[in-house]
């Protein structure tokens, strides 16, 4: 099983930052890609950013040049370090990985969720 600790969620004022921490417990299991995902009240979840085990990240048009995802394989964390934030990326940050077993099917895990509300 792999368990999934977010932590960073805030309130901040438009223009500040933020850092997201997400700890996988992963005994057991090999974690390829974990990424952030948010959701706003009355919107569907989309994704924000991506990262691969190899480092390569992917993010969304609207968090491109003001959020930055990084990772610790020996920790088993992702970071979400958000910067120049804007009331529209209010939302319900959710952390997610990918783990398999051995040589088995990869399943995804999801994260609680850390709310992040930006005042104007």
């Amino acid at each position: 099983q792999v368990q999934l600790s977010e932590s960073g969620g805030g309130l901040v004022q438009a223009g500040g930052s933020l850092r997201l921490s997400c700890a996988a417990s992963t005994i057991g299991y090999n974690i390829n890609t974990m990424g952030w995902y948010r959701q706003a009240p009355g919107k569907e979840r989309e994704l924000v950013a991506v990262v691969s085990r190899g480092g390569f990240a992917n993010y969304a048009d609207s968090v491109t040049g003001r959020f930055t995802i990084s990772r610790d394989n020996v920790k088993n964390t992702v970071y979400l370090q958000m910067n120049s934030l804007k009331p529209e990326d209010t939302a319900v940050y959710y952390c997610k990985a990918a783990a398999r077993r051995g040589l088995g099917p990869s399943y995804d895990y999801w994260g609680q969720g850390t709310q992040v509300t930006v005042s104007s």
